[in-house]
């Protein structure tokens, strides 16, 4: 298969320190270019919106977190709704670092704020020890839906909350047909590459998905998946690239 694989595009945004990044290295090792874009961004729903969902969130005492923008979006939608979030609350979050991050809205006691050790099964056990709490799940319209799946399993009391969408960036500056290689890590990355480019058509350009919802995705759309992350022999995506470049080179 000899492949001449000169630009790659990453669907997401540039890290702060790219010298540092694995990608980085990779680009050096096989003498290509990689480009950074953000293929999705994150809108808040407005409070008149919410309204319609009639979600109460005072009526919930307890509150889990997923990521920092479920963390936004609730303390941004109390401001719009002009509720006031009663020092009682219990926050619930998948991980220490999204904890800390609820300093920027709230004293951070430990008595009020538990975290997991990163995964869902593990936020589960700490819900599990306050089955009688009804608990609130800000999320986005494209909820995760393996945690709803554990909630249901584990009968834990909760209410949906959809606070914030994802919607496609506008890639219209781009020149897609200029990637032999795309890589994907989200549904939405590759539902934003159709609906920027409707007239997409594959070809040979190599796509790389991470996750199984993403490589499901990619499948669902009618595209060919090439590279899959993470694996039993390649747990990260540059592993899985640099195992591509090894042999197809």
């Amino acid at each position: 298969m000899g492949l001449k694989i000169k630009n790659v595009l990453i669907s997401q945004p540039k890290p702060a320190e790219a010298e540092k990044s694995p990608y980085y290295l990779l680009a050096k090792k096989h003498k290509v270019n990689i480009d950074f874009r953000k293929f999705i961004s994150i809108e808040g729903v407005t409070a008149v919106d919410f309204r319609k969902d009639k979600v109460s969130i005072l009526d919930h005492p307890s509150v889990i977190f997923t990521s920092r923008n479920a963390v936004d979006h609730y303390f941004r939608m109390a401001k719009d709704m002009r509720l006031d979030i009663p020092d009682t609350m219990k926050y619930f979050c998948v991980s220490e670092a999204i904890a800390f991050y609820l300093q920027k809205y709230v004293t951070y006691r430990k008595r009020k704020i538990f975290y997991g050790r990163g995964t869902f099964p593990g936020l589960i056990e700490i819900l599990q020890k306050h089955k009688t709490e009804t608990f609130l799940l800000p999320c986005s319209d494209v909820g995760k839906l393996d945690l709803s799946t554990l909630l249901d399993e584990s009968e834990i009391k909760y209410t949906k909350a959809v606070m914030y969408k994802t919607v496609a960036s506008n890639l219209s500056d781009i020149e897609i047909k200029n990637y032999e290689m795309l890589i994907f890590f989200s549904p939405a990355g590759v539902e934003s590459l159709l609906s920027n480019f409707p007239d997409f058509v594959q070809g040979n350009t190599i796509i790389a998905g991470f996750g199984p919802t993403t490589t499901l995705a990619v499948e669902d759309l009618g595209l060919r998946l090439d590279i899959i992350a993470p694996t039993k022999t390649s747990p990260s995506m540059t592993m899985a690239i640099e195992e591509f470049f090894q042999k197809n080179s």
